[in-house]
């Protein structure tokens, strides 16, 4: 089904929301398509912009937006932005500093700061729908990654903004594997050897965070090599 409205996506440089972008733009044409980008000061932050800006090159977007929340460093509370928070390795789901079952690697309800920025934006440039790669069931059980969090967030878009705007969030990845998230962007042609998935490096991937884990675990599942490099040999 194809959709006229102009649509801005989520891009971090990760896999997921790379495949979004491709999504985006089947549905949406490839003129339609706005893409947005948020620096907070995470590790990895540099190389996550390079991502974006090569997934951008590669679809040939021009409408692009480059935001830095640097506000996330002081607040702190998340391995991704505070240096004295080690990220975890070699274990998936680790409990986070107050012995919760959330993983020491969340930011504390970041999601709704993107959001924001992309409502904001979607309403200015009139466009109609905003895409982010949240994904559910096979991630590292992140709060703001629930389909909840996003349908409550779409009745905040509605009482928040003029009362003609209508902007509809878009997660069209939420309910896959990350294999199945794989096994879509080779269909779709998307660029996932320009991704960047990990948590701490920015040269060759770790490896070894739970971003890496997951991401090899997927490749490996979806029988498709992984296409970025690591730092040392690894198996999934």
């Amino acid at each position: 089904m194809t959709d006229s409205r102009k649509a801005v996506v989520l891009l971090s440089g990760g896999m997921d929301s790379c495949v979004c972008t491709a999504l985006a733009r089947e549905r949406h044409g490839a003129s339609n398509v706005a893409l947005l980008h948020a620096g907070y000061g995470q590790r990895t932050q540099e190389r996550e912009r390079r991502s974006f800006n090569g997934i951008a090159d590669f679809y040939g977007v021009r409408e692009r937006l480059v935001v830095q929340l640097d506000h996330f460093r002081a607040i702190g509370g998340s391995a991704l932005t505070d240096k004295n928070i080690a990220v975890p390795e070699n274990e998936l789901g680790g409990s986070g500093p107050h012995g919760s079952a959330i993983p020491v690697t969340y930011v504390p309800f970041r999601n709704a700061h993107f959001l924001s920025v992309a409502v904001s934006w979607a309403e200015a440039i009139g466009a109609g729908a905003i895409y982010i790669g949240a994904v559910a069931e096979d991630s590292s059980g992140y709060p703001d990654c629930r389909p909840k969090y996003y349908r409550v967030f779409q009745e905040l878009i509605r009482v928040g903004t003029r009362p003609e705007t209508q902007i509809g969030i878009v997660t069209p990845v939420i309910t896959l594997k990350k294999s199945e998230i794989i096994r879509r962007g080779v269909e779709l042609g998307a660029p996932l050897h320009l991704t960047w998935s990990c948590y701490q490096n920015e040269d060759a991937a770790c490896g070894a965070c739970d971003s890496c884990l997951l991401r090899l675990r997927a490749f490996q599942e979806a029988g498709v090599p992984d296409p970025i490099p690591y730092r040392r040999a690894v198996s999934a």
